[in-house]
């Protein structure tokens, strides 16, 4: 499955506030993308920060005639090739692989500083160009600023799903004392946690897990609002949602107001789980979190659902919810990884401290390891443009001990019978002239 282009996730990010409402009602349109142009940004190859309205209302404009396809960003025709002259491609290289936090201004400055290329002449966008073509520039995360207001309610269940992460109790695993984290997903409508779990980080791979076992349980949620972290800005997260069509929405940073249901969640875990747990003789945390959950929070009435509990606030809206279907039987593809390997000559990649084989012509090449980050499984290998090229088995030393190697194909073949003048045979001849053949 091919990887989502990552200009697109940032521009997709860029314009949540539009993408995050249904139909906007008249001047709506205008004066959100004025909000958007007025925040600052970290673009993607670019030392800007701002971004003019009449680009975000393009973007806007391909986003509801193409999707997530129409915000890509389009290859150049002149890809690969530089306008540069050797001598100057070598000096910008050279100051870049020393250093590798120099900006590109402080790269034209050192060339101009030594002589290498006169003031004010070398263009920013061909220095980047060459960067990035000899992999040395990469593209950066989005900064992205939500428009959540307080007051907001969803229309119904499973139109809004908050994520947040919640420092957990210290417990004593395997004789250590490990630091627990509390990763949870909410239903807006109806307070119903959709997935929640007690975690030992708060990576990107623990939140996705956690949603993997939300969509499965609860559907798809059509806009999932979580904070401005690292972890939900990774850009497995972003592809996993976008495949899924979920409108992936960041709060604006120091802003708690925005996640008010969520840490009202917190608040009642805290004072009617934590507050009853006896951390000193349990083992299995996870096991009796749901249990409580599914007892007892999703069973109580709540002040702002009226007369309903979450779990029945949740089931009067179930013929609404967007079930997997059919791509339940896909859902572990969304979430594999794909983590680029160089094949050694042996025929063999690394990953998690292992060694795996991989057909043995790809030898020398750079190839994508496809694995399954929440069970350690590698799948397949893929080329670049995201297609199988082959399998990746766990290297056997043992077994290739005995195995008939394939002898290459380069090697000379064997001289047939001569057919013309032999140089051999008519120095044999001269050397002995009365032998008989």
């Amino acid at each position: 499955m091919n990887d989502i282009d990552e200009m697109a996730l940032f521009r997709l990010g860029v314009l949540g506030p539009l993408t995050s409402r249904g139909e906007l009602v008249r001047g709506e349109l205008a004066r959100l993308i004025r909000q958007i142009a007025q925040q600052e940004y970290a673009i993607p190859g670019s030392e800007r920060r701002h971004i003019s309205e009449k680009t975000l209302r393009a973007w806007y404009d391909l986003w509801r005639r193409e999707g997530i396809a129409g915000l890509a960003s389009k290859p150049r025709t002149d890809r690969g090739a530089s306008k540069l002259s050797e001598a100057v491609q070598s000096a910008v290289l050279a100051a870049k692989r020393e250093n590798p936090r120099r900006s590109i201004r402080q790269i034209r400055l050192l060339l101009e500083g030594t002589g290498v290329m006169p003031r004010d002449t070398l263009s920013r966008s061909a220095v980047h160009r060459l960067l990035k073509t000899h992999g040395l520039s990469r593209i950066a995360g989005p900064a992205v600023v939500a428009d959540e207001k307080r007051s907001f309610v969803a229309e119904h269940a499973g139109s809004i799903w908050y994520g947040d992460v919640m420092h957990g109790p210290t417990l004593s695993l395997d004789g250590k004392r490990r630091k627990t984290y509390l990763v949870s997903l909410m239903d807006d409508a109806s307070r119903l946690i959709t997935h929640s779990a007690f975690c030992l980080s708060e990576t990107a791979l623990e939140i996705e897990g956690v949603l993997k076992q939300a969509l499965l349980r609860r559907g798809l949620p059509g806009r999932l609002v979580v904070d401005n972290g690292s972890a939900y800005r990774s850009a497995t997260l972003q592809g996993i949602c976008a495949r899924l069509s979920i409108r992936l929405i960041y709060c604006r940073p120091y802003q708690p107001t925005a996640k008010g249901k969520i840490e009202r969640w917190h608040r009642t875990l805290r004072e009617q789980f934590l507050a009853e747990l006896d951390t000193t003789h349990i083992r299995d945390l996870n096991a009796r979190l749901w249990a409580w959950i599914e007892k007892v929070y999703h069973c109580s009435q709540h002040s702002a659902l009226g007369e309903y509990t979450p779990l029945s606030r949740y089931q009067r809206d179930l013929p609404r919810i967007r079930l997997l279907g059919p791509l339940a039987a896909t859902l572990d593809e969304l979430f594999w990884h794909r983590v680029k390997r160089l094949v050694r000559r042996d025929g063999t990649v690394s990953y998690e401290g292992k060694r795996f084989e991989v057909p043995y012509e790809l030898t020398g090449q750079h190839v994508r390891l496809v694995v399954d980050p929440h069970t350690g499984a590698v799948m397949h290998v893929e080329n670049e443009a995201g297609k199988t090229i082959g399998a990746a088995t766990e290297l056997d030393a043992i077994a290739n001990s005995t195995r008939r190697r394939q002898r290459s194909q380069t090697e000379p073949a064997t001289a047939g019978p001569a057919t013309g003048p032999n140089l051999i045979e008519i120095a044999h001849r001269q050397q002995f002239p009365y032998t008989e053949e």
